[in-house]
Formats: structure tokens, sequence, C-alpha cells
């Protein structure tokens, strides 16, 4: 399920009552703030006022519902607590069930609530700042295609390409002289046959990435490569991507690449 479709469900999650604990934790180490894992104090401070305000109403069911989030939300958060990210957003209620919990690569506010519903504006506002976003960086080795939102990734895949031309490196080996007496005719050739079997290749993964971006509902989709190889892969595409980065970032890992697409 994609965080999109994911959103629009907890849109749509209401009870009677309060039961919804929703949890935006900033946990980024970056952060001044945030020194020292100081996101430990402030989710047990966000969680005691919210425990104490029930207290003070005495409504012992209300109390009990909430004592079994908050319960199952530090839990998680501490179980994870060594591979935090820059934020968690996390939703859940005991009845009706309820959990959803993303661990973000984008600024969070820390703020808690407990209502009768998720509370999702700053969870849509994120989605808005980085949104279901494609990012294909293709090579002449590879196409690599990176699904992500919010800062995220939720899937990688890499597409090898195969030139065809078993003789391609030996071909490329041959001794100069060889070379001058056929006028590199051989060699103009291959150079010709690999750059329309690469060109077949593209064309190919063009179609793989509109069908995905239909199937995956990117809002924006990004070529990162060089320049040549770039614009080659676009023209392939049937919408323009929303921007063409000229960097060769395919050895590179994917939080870096984030960084260099939406934050740049």
């Amino acid at each position: 399920m994609s965080i999109a479709e994911e959103l629009k469900k907890l849109k749509e999650f209401s009870c009677n009552t309060r039961c919804v604990l929703s949890v935006y934790l900033n946990t980024n180490p970056a952060d001044p703030e945030q020194q020292k894992s100081a996101w430990k104090i402030q989710l047990k401070n966000g969680l005691k006022r919210i425990d104490e305000y029930l207290q003070a109403s005495d409504d012992q069911q209300e109390i009990q519902a909430y004592k079994k989030v908050k319960d199952k939300v530090m839990k998680e958060i501490e179980d994870h607590q060594n591979d935090l990210n820059k934020g968690v957003v996390i939703f859940a209620s005991a009845e009706p069930e309820l959990w959803s919990v993303h661990y973000v690569q984008v600024q969070v506010k820390t703020n808690f609530y407990w209502e009768d519903h998720p509370i999702v504006e700053q969870m849509e506002y994120m989605l808005k700042a980085y949104p279901q976003a494609g990012i294909i960086l293709p090579s002449f080795g590879e196409v690599r295609i990176l699904d992500t939102a919010m800062g995220f990734i939720n899937d990688e895949k890499k597409y090898s390409f195969d030139s065809g031309l078993e003789v391609w490196r030996e071909q490329k080996g041959l001794n100069s002289s060889f070379q001058r007496g056929t006028g590199g005719s051989h060699t103009d050739d291959l150079d010709q046959r690999l750059k329309e079997n690469l060109e077949r290749f593209y064309k190919e993964m063009g179609s793989i990435v509109d069908k995905m971006k239909k199937e995956r509902q990117w809002k924006e989709v990004y070529v990162v490569g060089e320049a040549e190889l770039a614009n080659s892969f676009s023209r392939t595409m049937r919408d323009k991507p929303t921007n063409s980065i000229y960097k060769n970032l395919n050895n590179v890992e994917p939080k870096k690449i984030l960084h260099q697409v939406f934050e740049k």
C-alpha cells in the first residue's frame, strides 16, 4: 500500500470516543534541539501530559484504552531507537484496531494527540513537500529505480543491460595494425550496434517506468545520470520527467541520492 493510499484510509478512520493516539516525534540527530537523544524526554513528557489529563477526567475505560496504545507506542520506539531516522510518525488505536508506523527521513515537528480520529495534517504536509516519486538512474551498465516518498526509500530495483554483443570485449581489444588494415570499420560497426542496443534497452525501461509511475502513484519522476544518458532515457518516457539532474550517482547510497534530488 502506498503512503497516499494509507493516508486516505487514516482520514476515513474514526471511533465513537477518543481512542486514537497520534504521535509526531522529531528524532533528527542533526537538530541542535535533539542533542543527547532529547527526543526520549520529549516522548515521555508528551505522553505523560495526555495521561495526566485523562486521569483528571476519571474515565477508566478511556484511561485503559490510552494506556494500552501508549505502552505499545513506547515499546515500538524503544525497540528501534538505534535505527531512527529524522522522525517517527505513529497512529495507534486498540479498539477499533489501528497501527500505522512511519520512520521518515524528513523534518518532523514533535506533537502528541489523543482524539477520536488520526490527526494527519502534518503528515499530509510532509507528503506534499516530499511526494511519492520515482528516481531513475540510467547508466551504461544498468538502470536503477528508486521508489520514494517523504524522503524514504520504499523500494529499489536494478535492471542490467545486456549489450547482446558477445565479441564486444575481444573486438575492442584488437591490435592497432588490424584496425588500420580495416579502417576501423569493425569497431565503428560495434559502436553503432552497441548504441542501438542501448537505445532499445532504454526504450523498454521507459515503458516499465511509465507503468510503475501509474501503479505506484508517483507524482514526480526524476532522471539522474550523465547528461547524454539521462537525456537519452528521458526521450523514451511518455511524460517529460519533473527534472533531470546531470550527475553520475549510480553507485551512491540511496540516502545521499535523495539529498541530491530533494534538498539541493
